[in-house]
């Protein structure tokens, strides 16, 4: 798992949402996650089955946020778990070994840690720059991603306002993928979103080639 991460936001608009999801994944997107914390079982599961079926097409894993019921109704390809979710270590058990499981960890390492020894599939960092959509403290330093560098064996994530601009820094730390939410489904151009942040990568790894 490398590039950007795409997550959906709290849009009711289920065919918007799929037009600028097929731009963005038409482009190349590593994992998709959906996310609408506003709605409702009916609407969830509409959107989440049309997105799942989606992502399938571009052969682009798909997961849920939060739900474990819901990805194993529709079969998606893992769960995205918060600190005060579903217990990492139960969940695992439940879906069993070859399903995503991510776990965010905010600003703090031993939530890593204890994340990476219950059986998470990567680990989830931020904010660390203002959100458009989701409200927390920006409290997340850049230099935790050079210690979770050396202790943290799975691939690593970054989110919190991503902008291509302010995530290069972050990218040359190490981190594997990009989370990003508004950078993507507000932006005036989409598919041209999508290219800049993989364009991240790409930048990334010609540079530690020619180390």
């Amino acid at each position: 798992m490398q590039g950007l991460y795409l997550v959906t936001p709290d849009w009711d608009d289920t065919a918007r949402l799929l037009a600028v999801s097929e731009q963005a994944l038409a482009e190349g997107v590593a994992l998709l996650q959906y996310r609408h914390k506003e709605a409702c079982p009916e609407l969830r599961m509409e959107q989440s089955s049309a997105l799942l079926a989606l992502c399938r097409r571009y052969g682009v894993p798909f997961i849920v946020n939060d739900h474990v019921d819901l990805c194993l109704l529709i079969g998606a390809d893992g769960v995205h778990l918060g600190g005060t979710d579903a217990n990492i270590g139960r969940t695992r058990a439940l879906l069993g070994p070859d399903t995503l499981i991510g776990a965010s960890c905010y600003g703090d390492m031993q939530l890593a840690l204890d994340a990476q020894d219950a059986g998470a599939s990567y680990v989830a960092f931020g904010g660390f720059y203002p959100s458009r959509v989701k409200k927390y403290a920006v409290t997340t330093p850049p230099s935790i991603l050079d210690e979770a560098r050396l202790r943290i064996q799975l691939p690593r994530v970054v989110i919190g306002g991503m902008t291509p601009g302010n995530a290069a820094p972050l990218v040359a730390r190490g981190v594997q993928m990009v989370a990003c939410v508004s950078g993507v489904y507000m932006a005036p151009d989409p598919a041209r979103a999508v290219r800049e942040f993989n364009a991240l990568f790409m930048a990334e790894e010609n540079r530690s080639n020619a180390a």
